[in-house]
């Protein structure tokens, strides 16, 4: 299921829940990857008009940044970063209608299950 297959006029709520199932699957699946997700909104009490997903993984000390930004309207902007590091200016950027459970659980466990 993609976002825009669940009409919404909030993304943040269909891309959390795509979120919550990938995180879901990738604990049964790979037992030694344990992220943990939160949904922020905090970035708009500071002026910013958006939303974020964090995708952490306290083993590696890695993050998958997730940012619904009202600027860009259908896209999902995205980072993998560390948890250490503040999320930079460069995003890669996908259609939201392209976001998937799937898509998540491949980028948590290539991102999350990298030794190094």
């Amino acid at each position: 299921m993609s976002v825009m297959s669940v009409m919404s006029e909030d993304p943040l709520k269909p891309l959390s829940d795509m979120t919550s199932a990938a995180h879901t699957r990738i604990q049964q699946a790979c037992e030694h990857i344990n992220p943990v997700v939160a949904v922020r909104r905090g970035m708009r009490d500071v002026g910013i008009p958006a939303d974020a997903v964090t995708i952490d993984c306290l083993r590696t000390g890695r993050r998958i940044m997730l940012v619904l930004h009202d600027e860009v309207p259908g896209m999902l902007l995205y980072q993998f970063i560390t948890i250490a590091e503040e999320a930079g200016d460069e995003f890669k950027q996908m259609p939201l209608s392209d976001v998937e459970t799937d898509t998540l659980y491949s980028w948590m466990e290539e991102y999350f299950g990298q030794v190094g």
